[in-house]
């Protein structure tokens, strides 16, 4: 009797096995390679470095026999990033939305006051739900610059389809030049990230510069497998980003202005002595809260102190080190 039960229980289970269901995407994802580098050739390796990469430095003088060129931007991503995302928590949309309320005004009201030329780079669905934006930024004192920042802050990587990634650059492109009446000439990739599409589609449009990689401290041409691109890339960092210090709350990373402060202050200090470019990457909705914006308006004050400043726009400064890809 034994016997036949236990071969009873085994032929189920057998059964079972058998007919268990195909491993799910998920699983199947799950079973992937978590380290696929380690089984690539050399050349295979430099395929997937080099995609987009480096070329030549384009560091030379600066107009006027200025020391440091000092560019100021803002994405004025407002909500996009969260209903890019499908979340529809209004607590976090309305942090985004602050940024349209009153962290651009405030911004706007600085740069005013201390008379320099900033960079906006604005996700194309943020102006459309925010158009008063483009108004504030068109209208005050100050010639500032729109570049194109994405339709809905869309994370490329993730969204991972050519055709897709076109579509929405084109509206990008095309929404803000009818907004604004002139066509962009800088992009800045949604959260930085690019695509493998990303550096072909940006050459194709014919802009004149990138400002989302960060292979130099100093502008630089842009390499597309291994072949010069005539795009300048005006690298970022996140050393010099507000969001890794104060994120999308008020506790971010490091809230602190005073700690912020000095890690922007000891990066324009070196740029200073190298006579580099200092470039800072910013966010309405996180930088123009008033404690917040009152620590860039003391760091703008501290840079006018010294002497052989340029601020200028991103499309101004690309367009004085491109003439050096040639030379």
């Amino acid at each position: 009797m034994i016997r036949y039960l236990l071969a009873v229980y085994l032929t189920a289970a057998l059964t079972s096995c058998a007919r268990s269901p195909e491993p799910t995407a998920d699983a199947q994802e799950a079973r992937r390679d978590p380290l696929p580098g380690t089984s690539l050739s050399v050349q295979q390796l430099k395929a997937q470095m080099f995609h987009v990469s480096a070329g030549k430095r384009l560091k030379g003088s600066w107009p006027n026999g200025a020391k440091v060129a000092v560019g100021l931007s803002f994405d004025v991503d407002n909500a996009t990033a969260t209903l890019s995302t499908g979340n529809l928590d209004y607590e976090l949309l309305s942090r985004g939305e602050y940024g349209a309320v009153d962290g651009l005004p405030r911004i706007l009201r600085i740069l005013d006051r201390q008379q320099v030329p900033s960079s906006f780079f604005i996700p194309a669905a943020s102006a459309v739900l925010h158009p008063k934006v483009i108004a504030d930024i068109q209208g005050a004192r100050q010639k500032h610059e729109i570049g194109v920042h994405g339709w809905i802050h869309e994370r490329l990587p993730l969204l991972d389809d050519e055709k897709e990634e076109q579509r929405m650059l084109n509206l990008s492109i095309d929404t803000l030049t009818k907004m604004t009446g002139t066509r962009p000439t800088g992009y800045r990739a949604p959260s930085w990230k690019f695509s493998k599409w990303t550096m072909g589609q940006v050459k194709a449009a014919g802009f004149l510069y990138d400002s989302s990689l960060m292979a130099s401290d100093d502008p630089y041409e842009l390499l597309l497998d291994g072949k010069p691109t005539g795009v300048v890339e005006l690298p970022i960092e996140r050393i010099l980003d507000d969001a890794p210090y104060f994120g999308s709350n008020a506790d971010g990373s490091n809230p602190s202005v005073g700690d912020v402060y000095e890690v922007f202050q000891s990066e324009f200090d070196v740029a200073y002595e190298e006579r580099g470019l200092y470039l800072l990457t910013m966010h309405p909705h996180m930088i123009g809260h008033r404690s917040r914006a009152a620590m860039l308006e003391r760091l703008i004050e501290y840079i006018k102190k010294k002497p052989g400043v340029w601020f200028a726009t991103h499309e101004q400064i690309a367009t004085y080190v491109k003439p050096l890809i040639s030379k």
